[in-house]
Formats: structure tokens, C-alpha cells, sequence
């Protein structure tokens, strides 16, 4: 007679397990997000939207002074030296006066670098900053009289240079 052949249970089989396993890493997956979205703060959300609004207007009009002074910006970043080092200038003249220097993190407000930088008769600064985190960075540069400012985006460690320039006046 012949052997029956035995059946092993569906445990014993690997592919029930393997055919398990896409749904058990999405429960996994989709527990840990909402854990982030519970733990976590919405950063960008702004609470008073229409005053951010109307301070959007003023900051135009530094732009605008910016771009009749002819201010420029050329940074750079050593991680090595843990250094800030730039130059500034006005005119193609050397600008030579204290400056506040606004580094935006694109998420995280707590971890925005805000440093007042003195430029020297060249329009060079040189500021210690230990550790400058791999982001885009959302640049700012004005006087310490709030009179003018230039911006704009620094992709740090893609971009180890950033030069910013103030726009040309539009012709009324």
C-alpha cells in the first residue's frame, strides 16, 4: 500500500508569512506616523495671519531700498574651522557696518540661527557657528536699523557658496 503523504500545517509554510508580512510593515509604518503627527507641532501655521500679511508689505518696501544701495551678499560655511566667513558689499564698495544675519530652518523654528555680524573696512565678516545642519536654508541679511534687506535660499552642503543680491529697481 501506498503512504498517504502528510500535510504540514499553514505555519509550517513560508509563503502565508511572507504574504503577511507587506500588511504587518504598513501597520508598523502607519503607527509610527501618527505617533509623529500626535508628538510633533505644526510649525507652519501662523496664528495671526493678517498681521504677517501686512508686515509681508513693509518688507517690500526694504527690498526696494536694498536693491537702490546695490547690496550683495557672498557666503561661505566651513564644518572643518566651524566657521561663517562672507563678505558684503554695497555698490560694488565695501560695506562696512554691523549687520544681523537670519538663518531660517524650512521646519523647525527652534533651530533658526539668528547672528549679528560686524564687517570689517573689506565688507568681510568672520562669526563662529559649530554646526550648521544639512537644510535649505531661508537667508536674510539687513542692517541693524531694519532700513534694507536682501534674502534668499542657501541649500547647504549642495550649495557650499551662496551669493545673494539685492533685485534691480523696476522702473516706475
Amino acid at each position: 500500500m501506498q503512504a498517504m503523504p502528510t500535510c504540514r500545517p499553514w505555519y509550517a509554510h513560508r509563503w502565508p508569512w511572507l504574504l503577511m508580512l507587506g500588511p504587518a510593515l504598513v501597520v508598523v509604518a502607519g503607527s509610527y506616523t501618527m505617533w509623529l503627527a500626535f508628538t510633533r507641532e505644526d510649525a507652519m501655521v501662523v496664528g495671526d495671519y493678517y498681521k504677517e500679511g501686512r508686515a509681508i508689505n513693509q518688507d517690500l518696501k526694504r527690498d526696494r531700498v536694498a536693491a537702490g544701495l546695490g547690496i550683495s551678499l557672498r557666503m561661505a560655511y566651513d564644518p572643518g574651522a566651524g566657521q561663517l566667513t562672507g563678505n558684503v558689499r554695497s555698490l560694488n564698495a565695501p560695506l562696512q557696518q554691523k549687520l544681523r544675519l537670519h538663518m531660517a530652518h524650512p521646519t523647525r523654528p527652534e533651530k533658526d540661527v539668528q547672528l549679528d555680524v560686524q564687517t570689517d573696512s573689506n565688507g568681510d565678516f568672520r562669526v563662529a557657528l559649530p554646526m550648521l545642519e544639512m537644510a535649505r536654508w531661508q537667508v536674510q541679511l539687513e542692517n541693524e536699523n531694519h532700513d534694507w534687506r536682501i534674502d534668499g535660499i542657501w541649500r547647504w552642503p549642495q550649495q557650499r557658496l551662496v551669493e545673494l543680491a539685492a533685485d534691480r529697481p523696476a522702473d516706475d
